[in-house]
């Protein structure tokens, strides 16, 4: 993958971290069950960092 392919799917991942964690403030709010989102959450967060790693690595390469 290219490192501007990777900077657009880490972006993409970290739009929808930031949608579901407001999706689970609201359900917090009212009192509902949230383990589906704190699951999908830590998905997120274990991909993104996954891209990181690809990201240093890319970039590593670049000197």
């Amino acid at each position: 993958m290219k490192k501007s392919e990777l900077e657009y799917k880490m972006n993409e991942v970290k739009d929808d971290y930031i949608r579901i964690q407001r999706d689970l403030e609201k359900l917090e709010s009212v009192g509902r069950n949230t383990d589906k989102h704190l699951k999908i959450l830590d998905e997120l967060e274990k991909e993104l960092a996954d891209l990181h790693k690809q990201f240093a690595v890319l970039d590593h390469q670049t000197f």
